[in-house]
């Protein structure tokens, strides 16, 4: 809290100096302090916390928690980013949200992009979790958002402070509204999606526990945030066969022979490090956001970058799930699990659980793939390389681990779905590729800001 002091003091005083390092936009006396001069750190806390109300919230499983953390991305976006040089509006680039119909602030008019960021991520988040939300959770945000407009307030003329704040809510409300139209409105209420008929043929899904329905099966018809990540379909996978001598037989046994007699300690702690189950974990989606998080702390990046890195992420993560559910129903394809038990060993059980949705492609390999593009792009070079400990994981009681590279990591994820017996190998490989495609769409395809800060 007492670094929100300081750079709230900082944006009050700083002198204009008209070029890009510039901590105000003009020389009028009522120019804002632009969002470089707040820290995020706030903005971290935000998206910490939507990782433990994701956990404790009901029927948010991976694909209702991805939209979720797309759309407080976008808001928290929108809330700082007329305080970014050279900044453009998500309105008019993203697909649903057409120019204009997002908030600009008053001309002439001095604006505090924190405490607009403060009021619209909590607004943002009140709405995700809607009527699901538990009375904690609820009270949870709540003080976080009392807590850091209290701090952030502090010096700040009263007219800039409520103005700055209604601006940030207009947002919210702007962005919740768009997101209702999208196809995962309210999904938390009905993440099975039923009625749904499940296709009866020998290479189709068949259930792997107590639960007979597949987990949102229309999400593929959901609106993609950004155009050309829907693009990024996968080839279709080897033919399905029951025969021994087959490609398929070969890949499923490939799979028997890995958790059987390959897998070793470290394989086994990798497949439960990367499991990420959802109400025990705040998801795939959610550790994602857990390691940009992290490094964005490590580094101290200013409001503007941890708004910028964090909308990133959020549409990487939302149309990730999006692409890879269209892929799993429109191939439908049986879990390993099951094969294996109808062709090859009755007796088989993988490390951890099968969860309730097709195999083709990997869920965890196409998000972590399009993660990994994100991070690349905010703290490596074009080849990945980076080195840094995940920390994320140390709240569940996994150990830390280390990694020189963000490509690395990812394909380290996408195996411990093999070492699980979760998913075949070309479930793993085309969901990376997949992933990767969804992520570069993101960066290319939507003006970022330059040289953020």
């Amino acid at each position: 809290m007492k670094r929100f002091l300081f750079f709230a003091f900082l944006g009050l005083t700083i002198v204009s100096c008209q070029n890009d390092d510039d901590d105000t936009q003009d020389v009028n006396p009522n120019a804002s302090a632009l969002a470089r001069s707040y820290s995020g750190e706030f903005l971290n806390d935000y998206f910490t916390l939507q990782c433990d109300v994701t956990r404790t919230t009901p029927g948010f499983f991976p694909t209702v928690a991805a939209r979720s953390y797309g759309y407080l991305g976008i808001a928290a976006y929108e809330s700082v980013v007329h305080g970014i040089n050279g900044a453009q509006s998500l309105a008019g680039q993203l697909n649903g949200i057409p120019t204009g119909s997002l908030p600009t602030p008053e001309a002439n008019q001095k604006y505090n992009w924190a405490l607009a960021c403060n009021a619209a991520s909590a607004k943002m988040m009140r709405y995700m979790f809607g009527s699901n939300i538990t009375p904690a959770n609820l009270a949870a945000i709540d003080a976080m958002e009392i807590e850091n407009r209290d701090a952030l307030s502090a010096g700040v003329a009263a007219e800039v402070v409520n103005r700055s704040i209604n601006f940030g809510l207009a947002v919210a409300d702007a962005v919740y509204d768009i997101s209702t139209t999208d196809g995962g409105h309210e999904s938390y209420l009905d993440p099975f999606q039923l009625p749904y008929e499940l296709p009866v043929a020998d290479y189709c899904w068949i259930p792997t526990s107590a639960t007979q329905n597949p987990l949102s099966p229309y999400w593929g018809d959901n609106r993609e945030l950004v155009s050309g990540t829907q693009v990024n379909q996968p080839v279709a996978h080897m033919p399905f066969s029951a025969s021994p001598g087959s490609d398929f037989y070969a890949a499923a046994n490939l799979v028997y022979n890995q958790v059987t007699n390959l897998n070793t300690q470290e394989e086994v702690t990798i497949t439960q490090y990367w499991a990420d189950d959802p109400f025990q974990t705040c998801t795939p989606a959610g550790h994602s956001f857990n390691i940009v998080n992290q490094l964005l702390r490590e580094t101290d990046a200013s409001l503007e970058k941890t708004a910028v890195g964090l909308a990133m992420m959020g549409l990487a993560e939302n149309d990730a799930f999006i692409a890879c559910w269209k892929a799993k129903y429109d191939y439908m394809l049986i879990r390993p699990v099951s094969y294996i038990k109808l062709y090859i060993d009755p007796a088989f059980s993988t490390v951890i659980g099968t969860p309730p949705f097709p195999a083709y492609t990997s869920g965890h390999a196409t998000e972590c793939g399009a993660g990994a593009k994100i991070v690349s792009h905010l703290f490596a070079n074009s080849a990945g390389d980076y080195t840094f400990t995940d920390l994320s994981q140390l709240q569940y009681g996994f150990s830390a681990r280390s990694y020189n590279n963000f490509y690395t990591m990812a394909e380290e994820c996408a195996a411990s779905r093999l070492y699980g017996g979760i998913h075949y190998t070309f479930d793993n490989d085309l969901g990376l590729e997949m992933g990767y495609g969804v992520g570069d769409a993101v960066l290319e395809n939507i003006n970022w800001p330059s040289n953020i800060q």
